[in-house]
């Protein structure tokens, strides 16, 4: 049982309780200013998203015949649904050419090195695709807010971060950056769904449980993260993620849209919904995240 502030006002949760408190699941859908109370129906997902993917095998096809990379951050509270993403991205994908990248902690031989350097490894090399389920980012978030690294290691990263991804940006290669966004009480559901289901439990870290009562500790962090990392040439794309299935519709759109690729069918792409997705800090603003 942890005492958890929601909105200001103190909350009991006990996560090893398979009853989810009525609050928890009457204000999840709506949490954090959510504009549509009910998913996005089945059958239109399924149709959108095969849509998309359809264009994505042309994306990956252009990669491969003219040479271009292509790299992918996906950062955001936990249980915001970035592995989702990233398999509704690569479903249709051929996997030696859209890698996924999802690294656990440093090595002692990786903690003496430069910070960056064993994600670098992992950029892409000509015609591919590569997407980090989180990534260097891990020092403006976890890191500072679970006491990782010290404060100096974390100033540091935030004002050499910038100069780091103009680099990428650069060198040619078409790079994004998510952060996926999910309101206090839809994560608080996410985490107990993981808790009681035998095929989720292992999302559910020790780290996550230690997060129950650090909310406010990470929106700190965040806010710091997008002030000094969202640049013109490297911006940060706002996700709003408590329904997966709008979220995932919505990002493949954004990166599609972006892309010069070639045999572009932009009416299949469709439209980006603008309350599910926005760039950088004056997104959160605009709904109180």
């Amino acid at each position: 049982m942890v005492t958890i502030s929601i909105d200001g006002e103190a909350r009991d949760f006990d996560i090893d309780n398979p009853q989810l408190p009525d609050w928890v699941t009457e204000n999840a859908p709506t949490s954090g200013g959510y504009i549509y109370a009910k998913r996005l129906k089945r059958r239109n997902y399924e149709k959108n998203l095969t849509e998309l993917q359809i264009e994505l095998v042309k994306l990956q096809a252009w990669l491969q015949d003219t040479g271009e990379r292509a790299m992918i951050v996906f950062e955001g509270r936990d249980a915001a649904g970035k592995g989702g993403t990233i398999n509704a991205f690569r479903a249709y994908m051929n996997h030696r050419h859209a890698r996924t990248v999802a690294l656990s902690k440093p090595s002692e031989t990786e903690r003496g090195q430069w910070y960056y350097q064993r994600y670098v490894s992992h950029f892409p090399t000509d015609g591919e695709l590569v997407m980090f389920d989180r990534s260097w980012y891990n020092r403006a978030g976890v890191e500072p807010v679970m006491g990782f690294c010290s404060e100096e290691q974390h100033q540091k990263f935030l004002a050499e971060t910038p100069d780091f991804e103009k680099m990428i940006v650069r060198e040619g290669i078409h790079f994004f950056k998510f952060w996926l966004n999910v309101g206090q009480e839809m994560q608080l559901k996410r985490f107990h769904d993981r808790r009681h289901s035998p095929l989720k439990s292992w999302k559910l870290s020790p780290i996550d449980l230690k997060a129950l009562v650090k909310w406010d500790d990470y929106t700190n962090a965040r806010n710091l993260m997008l002030e000094k990392t969202h640049k013109p040439d490297t911006p940060w794309t706002i996700v709003r993620s408590n329904d997966k299935r709008r979220a995932r519709i919505n990002a493949i759109r954004h990166v599609l849209l972006s892309v010069p690729y070639a045999g572009k069918d932009e009416n299949a792409i469709g439209r980006i919904d603008d309350q599910i997705i926005g760039s950088g800090p004056g997104f959160f603003n605009s709904f109180g995240a």
